[in-house]
């Protein structure tokens, strides 16, 4: 399965970010293996409004089954399942362990947002 991790920095030892649409980076990598790619969400970051949103389709375009992260707000948790993305939330620790405890099943499945819209 190919699933986008939302990380503080560019590789596997890197923290993962617990906001989603204001990551710094999306991992995506492969349940299977294979080296991950780095995509930069700078332009979200600072985003005044919509982060959420844009981080989402961004990530959809990516063309992942699943995104890893710490917390999903309401708008971007639309636009992830619209795009028929899973929203697995409660990651904490180093990418490599959120990619871990998604495939050894520990990690939560978002049913709806977790936190209000723009938070920091």
């Amino acid at each position: 399965m190919k699933v986008a991790i939302t990380a503080q920095g560019t590789d596997m030892s890197s923290p993962v970010d617990p906001h989603f649409g204001r990551a710094k980076y999306f991992l995506v990598a492969d349940t299977d293996g294979g080296q991950p790619t780095v995509h930069d969400n700078a332009q979200n970051v600072q985003a005044i409004q919509g982060a959420g949103v844009q981080a989402g389709q961004t990530v959809v375009g990516l063309g992942v089954q699943a995104v890893v992260t710490g917390n999903v707000g309401p708008k971007a948790f639309r636009t992830l399942t619209a795009g028929g993305v899973k929203v697995y939330t409660g990651a904490s620790g180093t990418v490599a362990e959120a990619l871990e405890a998604l495939k050894a099943g520990t990690l939560s499945t978002a049913d709806k947002a977790t936190v209000e819209g723009h938070w920091v």
